[in-house]
């Protein structure tokens, strides 16, 4: 036996390497200008500074605040390299690797450079600095990533035109939110800390109306939770998914193939959007399910696709365990809300696909919808029409089958029941009803009591070949076997449906029954 250690993957010791050697980025977020960014980006320069790092200053806009401007106080600006194609002088990439500071400063993430520079965004030019080791504090505001960017221009009816793609915003070790309310920073553009003279009365009027900060930083909050959430997700993943963590409100639909699904999907819609989280709806198909008939297929379809209208991400599960199954995608995707159904049951009813889910994950919050339709009252509509042809054929062939049993009972006792007194008879012809209840339902096993009755009385009642009585006594007999027979069809055939079990037929076999355990509550 080898037991040389498992060699690593290469790839991945050179990933780490790589990683190991590259500049952290950390980025100052908010919903717009004006709201602090580049005021705590140098506050953070300055602990850097205290704490012996060597600081170095690429590019800071103090747009001429004279309380951002004392921040730079005691901190290395690196000198602008003059262009000749500009009056602007641009960021000098080149002089920064070459002094190779422990962090720099580059303000406006978004920024565009000037024609002729090595990169044409700054962002690019951050990219170069991180690799080269260096650590990177800069800002952007949220109208400026560009998955926003047809959003924010729908708000505030101005189309941005620097961006910076979302990869390169979710790559940073770090995004620190500055927030402001709306009245504090429109209080701020008035007093002149945010633009100065006519520019902050024209901002006020057009980009700073109270209604786009709302919105402006409604987007920054949201975006930054969902950056948050990916940082726990993938936290979660690598301490396991044994339990489901409820940091946010996330639903998980069951969807069944019985009626009444149509109801628990608009019901988890409304939740949904009430709670304003997401959801998922899914199917699950074991082995015993996938061999359900292509209208009743068909018809789950409809039901995801109705989910995935309403707003669901849908999926189709294939598992031997429904809840097993269920629970293991709720902890994949931190759902910690399961929906599903439940119909009228009786009191002996115990297990029920509820009942295990809270057994299995009791971390789970459960949300039992209340289904109106009977499952046996709502059969699925084939497309061909052939749900009343095929119930009309198995009551057919069940009373046929009624007929071949009682005629072998009948030949049975005559032959080889010679001598036994004739209630052994009447046992065995109330087995014969109970067969015929279980395999065709109840009304063939109403048939077959009658038609067992008959054959009682002709054969084994004197004077037999008649229907006559001579003993006043066998009409009790009749009247219990009747009864007797009856009740325990209709028992037999009702316990069946109540369970959820349908039998079907497979075309071209007219004795092969096929038992469906379809859950009443999922």
């Amino acid at each position: 036996m080898n037991h040389e250690p498992t060699r690593p993957d290469p790839d991945a010791l050179l990933q780490a390497n790589r990683d190991s050697h590259r500049g952290r980025l950390k980025i100052y977020f908010g919903a717009c200008a004006g709201v602090g960014k580049t005021y705590a980006m140098l506050q953070e320069a300055q602990r850097l500074r205290a704490q012996g790092l060597d600081v170095l200053i690429g590019v800071v806009e103090t747009h001429d605040r004279p309380e951002t401007a004392q921040l730079l106080t005691g901190l290395t600006l690196l000198p602008r390299r003059a262009t000749g194609r500009s009056r602007h002088a641009e960021f000098d990439l080149d002089a920064a690797l070459a002094r190779h500071p422990a962090v720099i400063l580059m303000d406006e993430l978004a920024h565009t450079n000037v024609q002729g520079s090595r990169h044409p965004k700054r962002w690019q030019d951050i990219e170069e600095l991180l690799e080269a080791g260096i650590d990177v504090l800069t800002t952007v505001n949220v109208q400026h990533l560009e998955s926003l960017n047809d959003v924010v221009g729908g708000v505030t009816g101005i189309q941005v035109r620097e961006t910076v793609p979302d990869p390169f915003f979710d790559s940073a070790d770090e995004v620190v939110l500055v927030d402001l309310p709306p009245d504090d920073l429109r209080q701020r553009l008035k007093e002149g800390k945010v633009y100065i003279g006519d520019r902050a009365e024209r901002a006020i009027e057009n980009f700073f109306r109270k209604g786009n900060l709302f919105a402006l930083r409604e987007l920054a909050l949201r975006r930054t939770a969902d950056r948050v959430d990916d940082q726990m997700r993938a936290w979660r993943d690598q301490q396991g998914r044994d339990r489901v963590w409820h940091t946010r409100d996330a639903i998980l639909l069951c969807i069944g193939d019985d009626t009444g699904s149509e109801k628990l999907v608009r019901t988890a819609a409304r939740l949904a959007a009430r709670l304003g989280s997401e959801w998922h709806a899914v199917y699950v198909e074991t082995p015993r399910l996938n061999r359900l008939p292509e209208a009743r297929r068909r018809a789950i379809l409809r039901t995801l696709q109705l989910a995935q209208e309403l707003g669901a991400e849908t999926a189709t599960l294939s598992d031997p365990d429904e809840a097993e199954a269920v629970l293991r995608y709720a902890r994949e995707h931190n759902l910690g809300k399961i929906v599903t159904g439940r119909r009228p049951q009786r009191r002996w009813r115990r297990d029920s696909f509820a009942e295990r889910l809270g057994q299995l994950g009791p971390d789970l919050d459960l949300l039992v919808v209340a289904l109106d339709e009977p499952l046996h009252d709502a059969p699925h509509p084939l497309a061909d029409g052939r749900v009343t042809s095929d119930k009309w054929r198995i009551q057919l062939r069940g009373v046929m089958m009624a007929l071949v049993l009682c005629i072998a009972v009948t030949v049975a006792g005559q032959s080889l029941l010679i001598g036994f007194d004739p209630a052994n008879c009447v046992m065995i012809y109330l087995l014969a009803v109970v067969i015929v209840a279980l395999r065709y339902g109840r009304w063939p096993s109403v048939i077959a009591t009658v038609m067992n009755i008959l054959a009682f009385d002709l054969f084994f009642v004197a004077p037999t070949g008649t229907v006559a009585v001579s003993d006043l006594q066998y009409l009790v007999t009749f009247g219990v076997m009747l009864a007797v027979g009856v009740i325990v069809g209709n028992l037999t055939a009702g316990c069946v449906i109540r369970r959820g079990w349908h039998a079907t037929v497979s075309s071209g076999r007219a004795s092969c029954m096929r038992w469906r355990n379809h859950s009443a509550v999922r």
